[in-house]
């Protein structure tokens, strides 16, 4: 398309770009509404005039770029000044040309195609590969998703059918304990009983490491025992902060997130981070849930973060993105911070949640069902 008001500077355009060795197939336009009314058709490039009656090249240029429309745009004027030139070249024109030089047209329309079609492929690959890691990062958090239905279906089948066989077998070894005079019997019924409920002991943590039953309790809770646990078996002092005793009902998978998050960190700080302090704070501001796990340990390297095996943190990003949150982990020789923040939406993003406070659930619950 040629914008411009001058039917011999459209025949003087065309012989250039004749001799330019170019065959063009060209509609010549002089006012904005033919202007857009042709762009409904498909184009190659464009080739403006500057001085135009009632308009300017520049606002034939901001006209195309309101409409989206990626196009080669080369400017062509009697004079142009200098800072009307960088304008145009800022707004988008691929180049811009004075009509006493027109000898180059031809190389700078080709130029300006040449270009345009290798930042539309460039365009075209980035929205690939912008949807290929949407749908990775989806896969992703199906996969997180399934992983932990799938765990809480086994941790009911574990309860309602291995813990309640084991259960009954316990309650029939002690019936035969009380009725047997024979001592050897007895000592292998009692033998049994120890075995038996070592192995309801061992379904009970099974079930608990699937699908922390504490998580019934609250969020506030769970991470409160969590903490103290974890104090009990590393020997590292841990201190557990909470802007609610009294969270609100947070929303479905929100809870189980911010568990599995804590779990995470404080296994990666019970293996490797040599910390003699750790501290858990959980808060709700601004409608916002953010929970921080710092530790005063060695710290982590960049090359520990960039290891081609290091599943645990990039699991813990797709954890956070399946309830619309995300993960900030920051690492230095004075220790490491993990936060989690999940904005939440509705009663949710209030405060005050019904619920046990944690020194109410300060107990082991691994044998709730």
């Amino acid at each position: 398309m040629h914008v411009e008001d001058s039917e011999d500077d459209h025949a003087l355009v065309l012989a250039h770009l004749h001799r330019g060795g170019l065959r063009v197939d060209a509609r010549r336009v002089d006012s904005l509404a033919d202007f857009e009314a042709a762009l409904s058709e498909p184009w190659d490039a464009i080739i403006c005039d500057y001085h135009l009656p009632g308009f300017t090249g520049l606002e034939v240029l901001a006209c195309l770029r309101v409409r989206g429309d990626v196009l080669p745009f080369v400017l062509v004027s009697g004079q142009i000044g200098e800072d009307t030139a960088v304008e145009a070249m800022r707004s988008g024109a691929s180049d811009y040309l004075l009509k006493h030089n027109l000898a180059r047209l031809a190389p700078a329309l080709e130029r300006a195609i040449e270009s345009n079609e290798a930042r539309r492929a460039r365009l075209a690959s980035d929205q690939e590969l912008a949807l290929s890691r949407q749908r990775l990062s989806e896969l992703a958090q199906h996969l997180q998703t399934s992983v932990e239905s799938e765990r809480a279906a086994i941790s009911r089948e574990i309860h309602d059918d291995v813990g309640g066989s084991l259960t009954a077998l316990k309650f029939d070894l002690a019936w035969i304990e009380r009725r047997s005079a024979d001592p050897q019997v007895r000592q292998r019924v009692q033998t049994a009983l120890e075995t038996v409920t070592h192995a309801i002991e061992a379904s009970q943590r099974i079930m608990h490491n699937l699908r922390p039953a504490i998580l019934d309790q609250g969020l506030v809770a769970a991470l409160h025992w969590m903490t103290k646990r974890f104090e009990r078996r590393s020997g590292v002092a841990t201190a557990f902060r909470t802007s609610h005793e009294l969270l609100p009902s947070l929303p479905a998978g929100v809870a189980l997130t911010a568990y599995r998050t804590a779990q995470e960190a404080l296994t990666n700080i019970d293996k490797h981070a040599r910390a003699s302090r750790v501290t858990v704070d959980l808060s709700l501001a601004h409608g916002v849930l953010s929970l921080e796990v710092a530790d005063d340990g060695v710290g982590m390297s960049q090359g520990a973060l960039a290891k081609a095996r290091s599943f645990g943190i990039r699991g813990l990003h797709e954890r956070a993105g399946t309830v619309g949150g995300w993960l900030e982990l920051s690492s230095s020789a004075a220790g490491t911070t993990l936060l989690l923040s999940v904005p939440l939406e509705g009663p949710a993003a209030d405060s005050g949640e019904a619920g046990p406070s944690p020194s109410a659930t300060s107990t082991d619950p691994a044998g709730w069902g």
